[in-house]
C-alpha cells in the first residue's frame, strides 16, 4: 500500500472569506465588520455591570433603542421599545441626546439618522446587522425597474410605496418619484392615497404585505398582482401584464416570516385545540388567510395584552418576541407558542449581542464616535420627503 503525496496548499483568505467572518466591509451592501477589541464572552457576569456603569456615566447624552426582537440581554438596556419607525421617532424626539445607540439593524438606523438632527449621532453596536429583505432591492435594481415600466408606457401611472424596512437609497428613490412609506400598521391607508395619486402601485420590497394588504384589506384580486424579479430581464414580466396589473410587487421578502407555511397552521390547530393563530403581515399569502388574527408587531402585543386569560395563542413572528410574550402573559394562564415547531430568530437582529452594546456604549464614554450610521445629504432629502408624505397620510 502506498500513499499519496500532496502537495503543500498555499490557502489565501479572500475577500469574501473575510466578509462572511466578519472581518471585512462591504460598504455597498448592509454587512459590516466585526466588534473590534478583546470583549468577553455574553455569559462574564462582568457584562451587565459594565453596561449599566457606561450607561451611567452618558447621562442624557445617550438614548438607547431597543427593537422588540432584540434578544433580552440587549432589550434590558432600551431606555424605549418599539418597532422601527416608532423608534425613529422617539429618537427625533429626543434633541437633547447627542448619541442615539440603536439596537436594531441598519435601514432602522439609517431612519433615525434621516429624522434626527444634524447635531445628533446614530450609532449601530454592529455593522453587520443588516436586513435580509431591505438588501434584496438595491438602488440600481430599482432604477432599472423604473426603466422596464417607462418602457412599458406605464411609470407615468405608477406610484412608489416602500415598505419602512428598506434602505435610504429606496426611500429616497420612493420620494423623488412621487411616492410615500408604509409600515406594517399603515399599509392600507398608504396604498389608499397611492391610488388616489396613480393608476398603479410599486410596492417595495415585499411582496406579502404588499399582496396580503392589496388582497385582503383592499379587496382586489391575486390576478390585480404581479411579481417583479430584479434577477430576470424585464422583471421577468410582459409589457402587457404590467399594463393589466394594479400592484407591481418586488420579489423580496422577509426570511423569518417567509418561513411560516400553511402547514405550521394546520398543525399547530392539530396539536392545540381551540389555539388562535395571530400572524404578522409579512407572512405568505396563503398563511394570512389562514389565521385567525393578522398585525404588526404593535398589534400582535396589544391584542395578546387584551386577550382573556386561559386563552391560547400561536404567533407568528420572530421568535424573541414570541418568547418574551410567552414570558410576560404566563402569569394570566396565557398559552403562547411560537407558530413553526422550528427555532428561527432573526440572525442579523441577533447580531446585537451584549458585549457588541458593551463596546459601544463604553466606546462613547471613553469620547470615541464608533460605528455611527450617517446619510448622505441629498439621500436623506429624498427619503424624508418619502417618510413625510407617510406622517401626513389622513
Amino acid at each position: 500500500m502506498t500513499t499519496a503525496q500532496t502537495p503543500e496548499l498555499d490557502v489565501q483568505s479572500s475577500p469574501l472569506a473575510l466578509l462572511l467572518l466578519g472581518r471585512e466591509a462591504d460598504p455597498k451592501s448592509e454587512r459590516g465588520v466585526e466588534c473590534p477589541g478583546d470583549l468577553p464572552t455574553p455569559s462574564d457576569p462582568d457584562l451587565v455591570a459594565r453596561a449599566r456603569a457606561a450607561k451611567e456615566k452618558l447621562g442624557d447624552k445617550v438614548f438607547v433603542l431597543g427593537h422588540h426582537y432584540q434578544r433580552d440581554e440587549v432589550i434590558q438596556f432600551a431606555d424605549v421599545t418599539g418597532d422601527s419607525f416608532k423608534l425613529a421617532r422617539d429618537a427625533a424626539a429626543r434633541p437633547e441626546a447627542e448619541y442615539i445607540v440603536f439596537c436594531g439593524v441598519h435601514f432602522m438606523a439609517e431612519s433615525a439618522d434621516i429624522l434626527t438632527s444634524a447635531d445628533q449621532k446614530v450609532v449601530l453596536p454592529d455593522l453587520a446587522a443588516g436586513c435580509s429583505m431591505a438588501d434584496m432591492a438595491t438602488a440600481e435594481q430599482v432604477a432599472e425597474c423604473w426603466d422596464v415600466l417607462t418602457e412599458a408606457g406605464v411609470a407615468d401611472q405608477v406610484v412608489p410605496v416602500s415598505y419602512m424596512n428598506s434602505s435610504a437609497d429606496i426611500k429616497a428613490f420612493t420620494g423623488r418619484h412621487g411616492g410615500t412609506i408604509c409600515t406594517s400598521s399603515n399599509a392600507k391607508r398608504a396604498l389608499d392615497w397611492a391610488f388616489e395619486q396613480g393608476e398603479k402601485v410599486l410596492f417595495l420590497p415585499d411582496q406579502h404585505l404588499g399582496r396580503n394588504t392589496a388582497v385582503r384589506d383592499m379587496g382586489m384580486s391575486l390576478d390585480d398582482c404581479v411579481v417583479y424579479n430584479p434577477h430576470k430581464p424585464n422583471g421577468g414580466l410582459t409589457a402587457e401584464e404590467l399594463r393589466a396589473a394594479k400592484m407591481i410587487l418586488w420579489r423580496g421578502h422577509c426570511s423569518v416570516h417567509g418561513r411560516f407555511s400553511l402547514d405550521s397552521v394546520n398543525d399547530v390547530r392539530e396539536r392545540i385545540p381551540g389555539v388562535n393563530v395571530l400572524v404578522h403581515p409579512e407572512c405568505r399569502h396563503e398563511v394570512v388567510a389562514a389565521a385567525d388574527y393578522v398585525g404588526s408587531t404593535e398589534y400582535i402585543i396589544k391584542a395578546l395584552e387584551a386577550a382573556p386569560a386561559g386563552s391560547k395563542w400561536a404567533i407568528g413572528t420572530e421568535l424573541n418576541l414570541v418568547r418574551r410574550l410567552a414570558n410576560r402573559f404566563a402569569p394570566e394562564g396565557k398559552e403562547i407558542v411560537f407558530l413553526d415547531k422550528t427555532v428561527c430568530f432573526c440572525s442579523t437582529m441577533n447580531r446585537i449581542d451584549l458585549p457588541h452594546l458593551v463596546w459601544a456604549l463604553e466606546s462613547l464614554a471613553e469620547g470615541n464616535l464608533v460605528n455611527r450610521i450617517e446619510v448622505d445629504e441629498e439621500t436623506e432629502t429624498f427619503a424624508k420627503l418619502a417618510l413625510e408624505r407617510m406622517l401626513a397620510l389622513p
